[in-house]
């Protein structure tokens, strides 16, 4: 079993509905427009539409260090990959300037929502991409935005956390799967309904909600016409709960059910579930240590006949809670994505596309661009194919903390100091220069005012350097050529006024030109 301790204690943070601006603001504008745009196959796969068959956009596949094959390739896989999406944090909550958007004036700033995020120095410490405005039904414009990163990126669709049986979150994942229909018929919704925030739920409220939904063409049905439905810490309720929703979907509404619930520990007291069950699936760590027992995970629920959604995750940092968990730069990513594919998972979801609360976010972001969604098309083109790609392009990707981990603000400036999980890897000051190579090269670094040097061979390779404190460069030098280089864009500072514990990243890829 693998040991997980990342499961999800809070959900919704309140906010009130605010009316839409209408322009891009040039302050945050700058500080991105540097960052650019955006199994084996079977032949009896499920047959979704192909969608673009030429490939991604080619300023999006410059970017990569290989060329991402054509959508329609990757979607004659039989592996499916999802990011999980939440929707408290969409591209904009206002349609507003970023520099005076509802991101910046109350989620990015200590003072925010009248203080209400004071004691631990603000409730996120990243957020989306800046979106420009958009006329008319903006959220809807946005939202396809979204779909297109995804898919461009070469995921297969998007889960949705559904909080809400009512309200401003329904709908938000009703636009959603409109969106989703609209921009590429072939990217499916797989419905997640969060019972952590639905424990009051009855079945027949879930049923009619969930049918609701169905309703939409983007939603996820397997080929025999199923509603898949991937209910978030399904453990919240017992086998016959969720046999009697299943029942009133199809009896009332004429709706079959594939269920493929989503522990927050995948246990084998699970295995209770799998009479009614598609498949398993588990929220997982963010920790590369404790990746372990992924393959016993999934080899569980393929002996019970049964589909395995393995999570892929970035990192984990939490203000609000207190906690965060040491990701090691991108060693958690890597060591995900290897398990998932080591462990012949069937389907894998991102733990998470955009929840910022949590610092779980593998969308483009303003600290972060693309460089992990970048970094995951690789993994995933393996995963979708069978065969690793070959690298054309040499790129590197640098990972860094922009504060040292045990500097602490003043109590004044934050009183809720946050603190590692227990349990996780022992947190570090480094920097990681992960290389994608076409052959040998030297690669010449700089962190804050030291430089150095090291030979690196041809693949992917990763190399830590001691973290300090101002920017860190590592440039490729080939016969005594630069072929890339990259610059972090946020410098390592002390002392602090508030911490800051993710990873922020930065790729040579999107610089090209």
């Amino acid at each position: 079993m693998a040991d997980r301790s990342s499961g999800r204690t809070h959900r919704v943070p309140g906010r009130r509905r605010l009316l839409p601006g209408v322009t891009l603001g040039a302050l945050l504008l700058g500080a991105w427009a540097g960052l650019g745009t955006a199994g084996a196959l079977r032949a009896d796969a499920p047959e979704v539409p192909d969608g673009p068959t030429a490939g991604p956009p080619k300023a999006y596949s410059t970017a990569l260090p290989f060329d991402l094959p054509p959508t329609g390739q990757l979607r004659r896989s039989d592996r499916l990959v999802f990011a999980h999406y939440f929707t408290p944090y969409p591209l904009s909550l206002d349609n507003e300037p970023a520099e005076r958007d509802y991101y910046t004036r109350n989620y990015l700033t200590p003072d925010g929502e009248k203080g209400k995020h004071r004691a631990y120095g603000g409730l996120l410490r990243d957020r989306p991409l800046p979106a420009a405005p958009e006329p008319g039904n903006w959220e809807l414009a946005h939202l396809r935005q979204e779909v297109r990163t995804a898919r461009d990126a070469g995921l297969d669709g998007f889960t949705l956390d559904l909080l809400s049986e009512t309200g401003r979150h329904r709908d938000r994942a009703e636009l959603l799967l409109q969106a989703a229909h609209e921009e590429d018929p072939g990217f499916r919704i797989q419905l997640m309904p969060d019972m952590t925030a639905l424990a009051t739920a009855t079945p027949a409220s879930l049923a009619d909600f969930l049918a609701r939904l169905a309703r939409h063409p983007s939603a996820h049905r397997l080929p025999d016409g199923r509603l898949v439905v991937s209910p978030f810490k399904a453990e919240e309720k017992e086998p016959d709960w969720w046999r009697t929703a299943m029942r009133e979907l199809e009896t009332r509404h004429g709706i079959r059910t594939a269920l493929v619930p989503l522990f927050l520990d995948f246990t084998a007291e699970r295995e209770r579930y799998a009479p009614i069950s598609h498949g398993f699936a588990e929220w997982g760590a963010r920790s590369p240590g404790r990746q372990a027992g992924a393959g016993a995970d999934a080899a569980r629920a393929h002996r019970l006949g049964k589909v395995w959604m393995h999570p892929v995750s970035v990192q984990d940092a939490r203000p609000n809670q207190g906690v965060y968990d040491e990701a090691g730069n991108t060693e958690t990513l890597r060591a995900s994505w290897e398990a998932a594919i080591d462990s012949d998972a069937d389907w894998v979801q991102l733990t998470t596309w955009n929840d910022y609360s949590e610092g779980t976010h593998i969308a483009p972001s303003l600290h972060n661009g693309h460089a992990y969604l970048d970094l995951s098309s690789y993994y995933l083109t393996r995963f979708k194919t069978g065969t690793w790609p070959k690298i054309l392009r040499d790129t590197l990707y640098l990972t860094s903390r922009v504060q040292f981990v045990d500097d602490v603000p003043p109590t004044a400036r934050q009183p809720r100091v946050i603190r590692p999980r227990a349990g996780t890897a022992t947190p570090r000051d480094a920097v990681e220069v992960l290389s994608f190579l076409t052959a040998p090269a030297d690669v010449r670094t700089r962190t804050g005012s030291t430089s150095a040097g090291y030979r690196a061979p041809g693949g992917v390779h990763a190399r830590l350097l001691p973290l300090r404190t101002g920017h860190s460069s590592a440039t490729a030098v080939r016969a005594g050529t630069a072929t890339t280089t990259v610059t972090s864009r946020y410098p390592v500072r002390r002392p602090v006024d508030r911490q800051d514990l993710q990873y922020y990243a930065v790729t040579s890829g999107r610089g090209r030109r």
